[in-house]
């Protein structure tokens, strides 16, 4: 077995390493705030800023690099996006190279002109509406209905969702059209905004550290009339939409763990370097060594299996147990991470 990335491949994570090393990291302070109570917090930066970085992005061909090809992205493998998106997770910087859910993969030819290109070019923003208001995203419980009535269908319920300060957004709905309590009894709605009957409440803008919280919004749905066109996907199969990608998706979020922990780790041993107790640096005091031993250990090994599995994934093989395997093992190492670090 070949444990070395190949030469491609390490161009591209250098690549985007150094985007991030240049432009995104030293955009943190302004992000996290400087303000001593933390008053001029953001929670995302601002448009010119982001849209400056996504023409550089674009220019070195990185955007879409998690998109399909088929759906006009770059798709250089499940391999090469865990390397990016390693990258990416080691910086607060709320940015990424056009990724969406893979749920708006399965839009038709004229969906995905009106609601995919839009959330990938960053023009519009997507709430996914599936979880409800003290019920999750429980199937069993779920309240929201779509019931049809001439030619259309009419949806009357309530979702949670999380806060964007986006002006032009559509919600991806999840509601009951058959057998309530199975997943085969659920459709999937492209709901615009101007919808009539469909608000959004809440998400009050925070500042100072509260700006780092998303703040949940509600997605209210009262008599609201969706044309049968507005479906994802086919009536009672939300729960197959993106099923295809769902996969290679658990390995890459398992690599965005790996870059968490990694700059946990980094942070860390820097604290550890600097902070002196009883006349001695804390670096040297073997817990502290243990612990930070310990950690990189973990982070070694979570990455190691993240590799494995999407090297599995760009040979054609499937991986749906080694996927289950790297998304327990990743968040249970950047939770122990997180707690060792503090």
């Amino acid at each position: 077995m070949d444990f070395e990335i190949p030469q491609e491949l390490k161009l591209i994570q250098n690549l985007v390493r150094d985007f991030i090393k240049d432009q995104l990291k030293p955009l943190e302070r302004n992000i996290l705030g400087r303000a001593a109570d933390l008053s001029d917090a953001q929670i995302s930066l601002p448009m010119d800023t982001e849209e400056k970085l996504i023409k550089m992005a674009t220019d070195i061909g990185l955007w879409g690099i998690n998109i399909p090809e088929e759906l006009g992205g770059v798709s250089l493998g499940t391999l090469c996006s865990c390397l990016v998106e390693e990258e990416l997770a080691q910086t607060v910087i709320p940015f990424n190279f056009g990724d969406v859910t893979p749920i708006l993969f399965d839009t038709n030819a004229e969906q995905r002109g009106k609601y995919f290109l839009p959330v990938v070019n960053r023009q519009k923003y997507a709430y996914l509406a599936l979880m409800e208001p003290e019920r999750g995203a429980e199937v069993s419980s779920m309240k929201m209905t779509a019931e049809k009535e001439n030619g259309y269908y009419i949806l009357n319920g309530k979702k949670v969702s999380f806060f964007t300060d986006s002006k032009d957004y559509f919600a991806v709905v999840f509601a009951t059209t058959g057998k309530k309590g199975t997943k085969d009894g659920v459709t999937c709605f492209l709901v615009d905004k101007d919808t009539p009957g469909f608000s959004v409440t809440g998400g009050e803008e925070k500042t100072g550290w509260q700006a780092q919280v998303r703040e949940p919004v509600f997605l209210v749905f009262d008599h609201c009339r969706v044309p049968p066109e507005n479906i994802l996907g086919e009536e009672g199969k939300a729960f197959h939409l993106g099923k295809k990608w769902l996969p290679s998706r658990r390995v890459i979020r398992g690599a965005r763990c790996v870059g968490v922990a990694q700059r946990l780790l980094e942070e860390s041993t820097t604290q550890a370097q600097s902070w002196q107790s009883f006349g001695q640096f804390i670096s040297q005091r073997t817990s502290i060594e243990a612990a930070l031993a310990d950690i990189a250990i973990a982070i070694h090994a979570c990455r190691l299996m993240v590799y494995e599995a999407a090297w599995k994934a760009d040979k054609g093989e499937s991986i749906r147990h080694e996927a289950a395997m790297v998304k327990l093992l990743a968040t249970e190492m950047i939770h122990n991470v997180a707690d060792r670090g503090a």
